[in-house]
């Protein structure tokens, strides 16, 4: 199945927003997230990278249009859910880039988009004078019932790019699990590296 991507900035992003509020919606109920999410929430969140003139979307579609995969990023410091946690991180003369979210439908999966976000977000993370890039990655027990016995371990794919857990950093958030009543909190390994 052939893919297009394209790269979206900043205010660019505005058009994207109702298909990408979906596409987190349906990537992020499966393992590890078990995001019971809503697709109002989802848009309201998008807003923030249609906000910041530093943000980067690389939507992924197929070639008759449809938005099967995005990538997401913005500098740290500007991501509202993340730069408390950054902070302690920093050091003098360091900017780090925040690669937010990559979702992609399964049917998708195993075509180097994977590969492709990170190239992207790196890129444009450079071109903004970044000197590291990180993500956040969702901790769960390993025996977590709703863990699926086919359930992909993607440390070895961010290792292979670069990235490492930053000891002792993580960042908590909340949110509804797919059968669950009310929100708990999760905790976020950060994963990070030099550019």
């Amino acid at each position: 199945m052939s893919l297009r991507f394209r790269t979206l900035r900043g205010a660019e992003v505005a058009e994207a927003i109702p298909a990408l509020a979906a596409l987190r919606i349906a990537v992020f109920r499966d393992w590890p997230y078990l995001y019971d999410g809503d697709v109002a929430y989802e848009a309201r969140y998008l807003e923030c990278y249609r906000d910041c003139p530093q943000s980067v979307v690389i939507l992924t579609e197929t070639a008759e249009g449809e938005v099967v995969g995005a990538a997401t990023g913005m500098p740290a410091r500007d991501h509202a859910d993340v730069a408390e946690a950054y902070d302690p991180l920093s050091k003098p003369g360091m900017e780090i880039f925040y690669c937010a979210e990559s979702v992609l439908h399964p049917a998708y999966r195993g075509q180097g988009a994977g590969h492709r976000f990170f190239d992207a977000r790196e890129a444009h993370a450079r071109a903004l004078g970044a000197t590291h890039a990180s993500f956040c990655a969702v901790t769960r027990p390993a025996d977590h019932p709703a863990r699926p016995a086919e359930a992909r371990d993607l440390q070895p794919f961010w290792r292979k790019r670069g990235y490492a857990p930053v000891d002792g950093a993580a960042l908590r958030m909340r949110w509804l699990d797919v059968g669950a009543s009310e929100e708990t909190e999760k905790p976020l390994q950060i994963w990070m590296r030099a550019l």
